[in-house]
């Protein structure tokens, strides 16, 4: 039961990271277009390379230096994308989720 609430916490913070970077893309852009180009780009990318390389269920096996360096590719990139647009609390708390999670799953074995 423990080790299923610590995968829904990581399921719900990729969706957060993908939130994240749509939310700074959106606010990024200084056209309409590049709003809702970078929006939908910056979440899309991340989503392709959590799919292809870190997902439990990858297409792609890589060594453990690359899935963990990936990781904190796309979380720290929310993080920073949330201070970007001046989210600073929200930016500490979900690395802060981010870390508390990944050494939980790390002391289970994943």
């Amino acid at each position: 039961m423990f080790a299923a609430a610590i995968f829904l916490i990581r399921f719900l913070l990729e969706l957060a990271a993908l939130a994240a970077l749509g939310w700074y893309g959106a606010r990024t852009g200084e056209t309409t277009l590049t709003k809702v180009a970078l929006g939908a780009v910056l979440p899309l990318t991340a989503a392709v390379v959590w799919g292809l390389f870190v997902a439990p269920k990858a297409t792609i096996d890589v060594p453990g230096a690359v899935h963990l360096g990936l990781q904190a590719l796309v979380f720290g990139g929310a993080a920073l994308a949330l201070v970007a647009i001046q989210r600073q609390g929200l930016a500490e708390a979900f690395a802060l989720v981010v870390l508390a999670d990944g050494a939980l799953l790390y002391a289970l074995g994943v």
